[in-house]
């Protein structure tokens, strides 16, 4: 029996959850589904520029964790993006973080 997946820690659930292609019929989509988790990693990486080892600590999992999670996330971004597929968000093995505490005062 394998063994069960450590939740990875998310900082949010994003506001907008399916993309899709102008201008291609939905009857027509083919799309990807890109988990959570390989939200939460491209976040990390590509839009925070977090290096992995951080990035990795920040979701709660190893950095070889995180690397199979981010190549999985890019994998399927470039996917969709290079052949006008719709990307839809969801599921996940994952634990939505609390809010962090403003910085100042």
């Amino acid at each position: 029996m394998p063994r069960s997946k450590k939740r990875r820690l998310v900082s949010s659930i994003p506001p907008v959850s399916f993309f899709r292609p102008q201008g291609i019929p939905v009857h027509d989509l083919k799309g990807v589904v890109l988990p959570l988790e390989g939200l939460e990693a491209l976040r990390l990486a590509d839009a925070e520029g977090l290096d992995q080892k951080t990035a990795a600590a920040r979701m709660g999992v190893s950095t070889a964790t995180f690397c199979r999670i981010l190549g999985g996330a890019r994998f399927a971004v470039a996917r969709a993006l290079t052949n006008g597929w719709s990307i839809r968000i969801e599921g996940g093995v994952y634990q939505i973080l609390p809010p962090r505490p403003a910085r100042g005062r």
